[in-house]
């Protein structure tokens, strides 16, 4: 059986924002290119589909709150959100899974995200869970040195559990192997997760620039803002649970403590102005357990606040109307 690499939503509103849809990806034509990624690497069979693979489409259903009109004033990014140019944001729909063989999406994923980079667009991909920046990572081999940075509550850094070496435990470990990534940020960090005390020395022994929630609390994200150098070619990868509950209520593992909305617009809004955010993932809520779609509105809110902040950055080739 042969599987595209992208599918179109199943929800009302099938695309991010009434965007154009295209699943053809090599006739794609964008500036910012929308990819659902909603499985993962599972670790034991109940996990196979779970929760979080209905995120992708649940964000997109909530188009309507995320923004009422494409033309009105948004006051997080200053103006429209547009800002009036002719910028092609385009969703590519959601990379299926084949039931006959459950790891071949993570193949699909990484070759559609190469297409997207390779169409010049800019990829903000909705997961799944926090596996998934793992093949779209390996789809930046050979485009430059990324700096990661990376919200969570937890460290990621796990080897492999049950076997599974690419789940959502391992994103940071996988990471730090590839020679296209460089330094790495993590912020938010709070409670406890899988990460054991092995795990948290092999991110000390790597480098990784840790932050706990408090630090930012305390010390405010322009700290960790002023220590990411400038210049760089960021990767934003956002799991939900890194986010206070009370703004993302919708995780699997909620910790108390976590960063706000608006240190999260800070920090969209400062890496896009201290060098080029090169792409973003928003990864780990689960629709079903969320409280008014205050969840998904707030993962939709911070797409919105890069697409606006980038194109007022003069990242896209999109001229005024």
């Amino acid at each position: 059986m042969s599987f595209p690499l992208t599918v179109p939503p199943s929800k009302r509103h099938q695309s991010f924002l009434w965007s154009p849809l295209c699943t053809d990806l090599d006739k794609l034509d964008a500036h910012v290119a929308i990819l659902g990624i909603p499985y993962g690497q599972a670790y034991s069979a109940a996990h196979i589909s779970n929760d979080q693979s209905k995120a992708p489409d649940a964000v997109r259903a909530m188009s309507d709150r995320i923004c009422r009109n494409l033309n009105h004033y948004d006051f997080d990014v200053g103006g429209p959100i547009y800002d009036n140019r002719a910028l092609k944001v385009v969703d590519c729909g959601n990379v299926p899974a084949d039931p006959q063989d459950l790891s071949s999406h993570s193949q699909r994923a990484e070759q559609a995200i190469r297409k997207i980079l390779d169409a010049g667009a800019l990829p903000i991909t909705l997961g799944g869970d926090h596996g998934i920046p793992i093949p779209i990572l390996r789809a930046y081999e050979g485009r430059g040195l990324i700096t990661l940075i990376h919200i969570d509550a937890h460290l990621d850094w796990r080897d492999h559990v049950n076997g599974v070496r690419d789940g959502l435990s391992s994103p940071i470990r996988r990471a730090s192997e590839m020679d296209h990534v460089g330094e790495i940020f993590q912020i938010g960090l709070r409670a406890q997760g899988s990460g054991r005390p092995e795990e948290y020395e092999a991110a000390v022994a790597y480098g990784a620039h840790l932050y706990t929630a408090y630090d930012v609390h305390e010390n405010g994200m322009k700290s960790v803002l002023d220590d990411i150098p400038d210049g760089g070619n960021y990767y934003l990868t956002i799991d939900a649970d890194g986010i206070d509950p009370s703004v993302m209520p919708a995780v699997a593992g909620p910790a108390l403590g976590g960063i706000t909305y608006v240190q999260m617009r800070q920090l969209i809004h400062g890496l896009v102005k201290k060098g080029r955010v090169v792409g973003m993932d928003i990864v780990e809520i689960t629709p079903s357990s969320d409280v008014n779609n205050i969840s998904c509105i707030a993962a939709g809110r911070l797409m919105v606040n890069l697409i606006g902040a980038a194109v007022r950055a003069d990242y896209f080739d999109a001229p005024k109307l």
